[in-house]
């Protein structure tokens, strides 16, 4: 842990940060709601107004940006009673999941499940009890529960060191999240600029907890975390059906295939109590990492992964990183590697060679292993997972 100043402590060397991500950090820090610091994660890199990695604690104002537009996004993973020899066709397994699971940006269902449809239901009378009204950004977001995305978001079938199967799978509030959060970036915006408040980066305006947006907002918010709990849940329960047709001949062994369910956010807002007071504690980029909060923290489609429990450190906020973090952008990852590379560093995975992953290779993320080494006082591991099966859309 270094204290870069009064109002910023990063856990990972200062000088390691990107002079980009730097400033964002120090712009965040400046605002004038800050309760104590803003605490940054070790897999720390640039974002979209607050850094990703930014664990930022705020009294009477959120920064929806600070959230960033994939609201809820997290991992969901899966402890299994399968060995790796179980698993007799990874491809067969990943076609499977290909075909059970709609993949890429824009994709969605063409029918509900009934598993979805149940889902649906409750997300709906969530709306209908607390006012959310997610239909006015997306009214298609039904037919979205149960689906992927595309860029960093993935499905794996991994071993872990005593070599039991987990099913992990990484992904968020999909296109509905996205708007909801553009949506309230803008209305922040604008409201800023009317009260002609300066902001150090036009992206980091905030919304007062006095004012009606607020509420909306938050109402909002937390809808479309919901929405993100049940899609990860309904993904992994389609997985589990293909794993279980793919090891017993049938899809009616999913209670038994699964052990532990651990289901996770590291894009959200909450109320939360540190230092003695109640606080609105914004992870953007950052798991929860109490003492009883299990969670997985990925590294990238080559890179191992980790399963944790937390150990409430204080001055993270209860937290601790969210994966690996990129350590180049799209563009330059594609310049720097070729296919080559990607084959090289997916040898023994199970995986799509595909043009569109190229800037998904392993190399254009940061060390996970040297990431898990600086939260080493934020998180206990407690699995050690190796991806065989990697599951990714455009």
């Amino acid at each position: 842990m270094e204290q870069v100043n009064e109002k910023a402590i990063v856990f990972l060397p200062w000088e390691t940060i990107d002079a980009e991500a730097q400033q964002q950090i120090l712009n965040t820090a400046k605002m004038p709601f800050v309760f104590k610091h803003v605490a940054v994660m070790p897999d720390c890199h640039w974002g979209k107004g607050a850094a990703i990695g930014t664990v930022l604690a705020t009294k009477g104002a959120v920064i929806p940006a600070a959230v960033g537009v994939d609201i809820g996004c997290g991992m969901i993973a899966v402890r299994t009673p399968l060995e790796r020899s179980d698993i007799s066709s990874p491809a067969s397994v990943r076609a499977g999941i290909e075909r059970r699971i709609p993949m890429s940006a824009g994709k969605n269902n063409q029918t509900l499940t009934s598993t979805a449809t149940g889902r649906v239901r409750l997300l709906e009378q969530l709306a209908k009890g607390t006012g959310a009204n997610p239909d006015q950004y997306a009214d298609n977001w039904r037919l979205a529960l149960g689906t992927l995305g595309g860029g960093n978001h993935f499905i794996e079938l991994a071993e872990d060191g005593d070599g039991a199967v987990w099913l992990t799978l990484h992904s968020g509030s999909r296109g509905v999240g996205n708007k909801i959060g553009t949506h309230y970036i803008k209305v922040a915006q604008d409201l800023c600029k009317k009260m002609q408040v300066t902001l150090p980066d036009r992206d980091l305006a905030y919304l007062p907890q006095d004012h009606p947006a607020f509420a909306a907002y938050i109402r909002e918010l937390n809808w479309a975390q919901q929405f993100a709990l049940h899609n990860r849940n309904e993904m992994m329960d389609r997985v589990l059906s293909e794993v279980s047709r793919a090891v017993h001949g049938d899809d009616n062994h999913q209670r038994e295939l699964e052990l532990q369910r651990i289901n996770s956010h590291h894009n959200f807002t909450q109320q939360e109590h540190h230092f003695g007071e109640n606080v609105w504690l914004t992870r953007k980029g950052a798991i929860e990492a109490r003492t009883d909060s299990w969670a997985m923290i990925p590294g990238s489609m080559g890179a191992q992964s980790y399963i944790v429990v937390g150990k409430a450190h204080p001055m993270s906020f209860s937290s601790a990183p969210h994966g690996a973090g990129r350590r180049y952008s799209r563009t330059k990852a594609r310049a720097l590697f070729s296919m080559d590379d990607l084959t090289r560093s997916m040898q023994g995975i199970e995986y799509r060679h595909s043009k569109v992953l190229l800037d998904e290779i392993p190399s254009a993320y940061k060390d996970i292993d040297q990431v898990m080494e600086y939260a080493k006082d934020l998180v206990e591991t407690k699995y050690v997972l190796k991806q065989f099966v990697n599951v990714k859309g455009d």
